[in-house]
């Protein structure tokens, strides 16, 4: 589907569905660091070419949004570098809380540019913010259910100057934007890459938990679809707090503790078991949100996702407590490496990096 231009009224979501085979380099960027990932393939096997991680100057991104444009340019800059890809165009995302999408019902009989038409004329019905400022593209889903001669279309659209501000920090970093996709899209295609880490019978219905630095996400997926995405304001920032407070150290001196260890022999009991508790409270919170708006009562597996899930035993704590197998994601655990790639440090990043494989993974549509 080629992208559509609206004569100005709109800016097209550059473009979440568009479909084109070249090497894209998933660029993520969150509220601590960019990290940026490229991909290759050989039949139905994958490997990593590329890939490194930039911290982010403290508040370059508040909530999700870009506030400091230079910095966050620079940082995504010095990755590619450090990274030594050889792709010039990349795939971003934004946060699904970012993004209205619905479901709307249209014609099977309309050509392609009959529905741009028809769509364009109708968008005010299900945008709530004044058309030309909206980022927009859509998609034909499959026929509808009950409905003859009638398609189901999934409408995507965002403010433009959420999807700008992004993709001018690209760009500073002498990248081209190719696509834009939503956090939530890109957790569903990374999710196909955990294969055999996804424990149980018949495991039907994941709960995939991104735990960032301040935002943790769930997204439920049934049958490997997204079905379920909800974000709450909790991450690992705030083990960082709890170091700052009981030892009385800097930001820097607590994130660096977190990270390297070198802290009282207290630790453990005092901080880190205590934030494991909250973890998995936020989990049980999350999970309970969604029985509650959906016909499901539970969930197969949950899949711990994000920096902060790497904390050791968390994932063993989740599962004891909430009695639902529990894994920590590598998107690259049947992945060959480029030697330009680092094992260790993947290694170590890999659950940080479902929303850069979803991204990298558009190289293949």
């Amino acid at each position: 589907m080629q992208a559509r231009e609206f004569d100005g009224d709109f800016v097209v979501l550059a473009s979440l569905f568009n479909k084109k085979n070249k090497a894209l380099l998933g660029v993520d960027i969150s509220s601590t660091s960019v990290k940026v990932l490229e991909l290759s393939r050989q039949g139905d096997r994958y490997q990593v070419e590329a890939y490194a991680t930039e911290p982010l100057p403290l508040n370059a991104v508040v909530e999700q949004s870009i506030s400091n444009d230079e910095a966050v340019g620079e940082a995504i800059r010095k990755a590619i570098a450090r990274s030594r890809t050889s792709a010039k165009a990349a795939a971003i995302a934004v946060a699904g809380s970012a993004v209205i999408t619905k479901t709307v019902h249209m014609s099977a009989t309309l050509k392609d540019d009959e529905m741009d038409f028809q769509i364009r004329a109708e968008a005010d019905q299900y945008i709530p913010y004044p058309l030309e400022e909206v980022a927009l593209d859509w998609e034909i889903q499959g026929p509808s259910e009950g409905l003859a001669d009638m398609v189901d279309v999934l409408l995507a659209a965002c403010r433009s100057e959420t999807v700008d501000r992004r993709k001018d920090a690209v760009e500073y970093a002498g990248i081209s934007v190719e696509r834009v996709d939503v956090e939530a899209f890109c957790t569903e295609r990374a999710f196909a890459l955990l294969g055999a880490q996804v424990v149980g019978e018949d495991v039907e219905t994941v709960a995939v938990l991104d735990i960032g630095a301040t935002m943790t996400t769930l997204s439920v997926l049934h049958e490997g679809k997204s079905i379920y995405t909800r974000e709450q304001l909790f991450g690992g920032k705030q083990l960082t707090e709890d170091i700052k407070r009981r030892y009385g150290l800097s930001d820097e001196e607590a994130q660096r503790a977190k990270i390297e260890g070198g802290v009282p022999d207290d630790y453990e009991s005092e901080v880190l078991d205590p934030f494991r508790q909250s973890v998995v409270q936020q989990v049980s919170r999350s999970l309970q949100f969604f029985y509650s708006s959906s016909q499901f009562n539970d969930v197969d597996c949950i899949v711990l996702a994000g920096g902060t899930s790497a904390i050791a035993g968390l994932a063993d704590r989740v599962q004891e407590t909430l009695g639902i197998p529990t894994v920590v994601a590598n998107p690259f655990v049947s992945m060959t490496l480029s030697q330009k790639v680092n094992a260790n440090l993947l290694n170590s990043d890999a659950p940080s990096l479902m929303i850069a494989a979803g991204l990298a993974l558009r190289s293949f549509d």
